[in-house]
């Protein structure tokens, strides 16, 4: 095997298609087809002759290979990023982020002091909300939001931070009171609980094939962090991803219904393009990288 270094342009492709999980969103970044990304990953995999890429779902997800290669490519790339950057070191006084409120109040808030670090002489304002801000119109720096799979922001630049596992939970005492669960069926005859409307459900029970008008009872709430205190109070099952209830489930607050392996989408990134090659929203995603991780 050849140890000069692959084309530069095969290993932008390779690292924007790693960071977005989306050919057509790395070719947006790129300015280029995705045709033509495609192309680049190919040439690169048969180059290096390793699988970098497999499909899930209507996504791409990392090999181990795939995975081990971009940790090391992308911190390249940004080391390259962040000295052009520092050309013009003028950093804002302050980083407004708009989040989805159980990342921003379960996740991110207990280590917010951890990004002065990241930022220095920046203070960041981090807002827990389920309203999306007009970021061209400089309405916020960033966002973190939860996109669906084949959701997309169109014009915006999209970086995948995390994509959970989704699951069901319920409290100990509510499964006292109801019984055990060792199936869809039984999980349908109990209440659930929703996150403003029934769609998180019914994406779940239709990823294990149960499609079609679903008779789906329970309250709805406004946001996950509301549904999963509403489980940990014993009033329904709940569903949730692993980065917001890992912690409930060690300690035994909550419990895990069923044993599923169902995504549904990524927690995102999403900035404007120009505004994702700064030295602050470079910054902010090594942070949230070692966070959400």
């Amino acid at each position: 095997m050849s140890h000069r270094l692959p084309p530069l342009i095969a290993l932008r492709a390779f690292e924007a298609v790693a960071r977005t999980g989306s050919v057509r969103a790395a070719g947006d970044e790129l300015s280029v087809s995705h045709t033509a990304v495609s192309r680049h990953i190919h040439n690169l995999q048969n180059r290096l002759g390793v699988a970098f890429f497999e499909r899930e779902g209507r996504g791409l997800t990392l090999t181990g290979s795939g995975e081990r290669y971009y940790q090391k490519i992308s911190r390249a790339f940004e080391a390259i990023t962040l000295a052009t950057s520092e050309l013009k070191p003028d950093l804002p006084t302050q980083l407004d982020i708009w989040c989805t409120p159980g990342i921003a109040s379960i996740t991110l808030l207990p280590r917010l002091p951890d990004i002065e670090s990241y930022l220095p002489g920046c203070d960041v304002a981090l807002r827990p909300t389920r309203r999306r801000p007009d970021l061209a119109a400089n309405e916020a720096d960033a966002e973190i939001v939860f996109l669906f799979d084949g959701e997309e922001r169109q014009g915006y630049h999209v970086e995948v931070l995390n994509r959970p596992r989704m699951f069901p939970v319920a409290s100990p005492a509510f499964l006292d009171r109801h019984g055990p669960v060792s199936s869809v069926d039984e999980l349908l005859k109990l209440p659930l609980i929703h996150e403003e409307s029934t769609s998180q459900w019914e994406r779940w029970f239709d990823h294990l094939g149960r499609s079609g008008p679903l008779s789906l009872r329970g309250p709805k709430l406004w946001n996950g962090q509301q549904t999963i205190e509403s489980a940990r109070l014993g009033q329904g099952v709940a569903m949730t991803g692993s980065l917001l209830v890992d912690q409930d489930i060690e300690t035994g607050e909550l419990v895990e219904i069923l044993s599923t392996n169902v995504h549904l989408g990524s927690y995102c990134l999403v900035t404007t393009k120009s505004r994702s090659v700064t030295a602050p929203i470079l910054a902010l995603r090594r942070w949230l990288a070692d966070v959400l991780e």
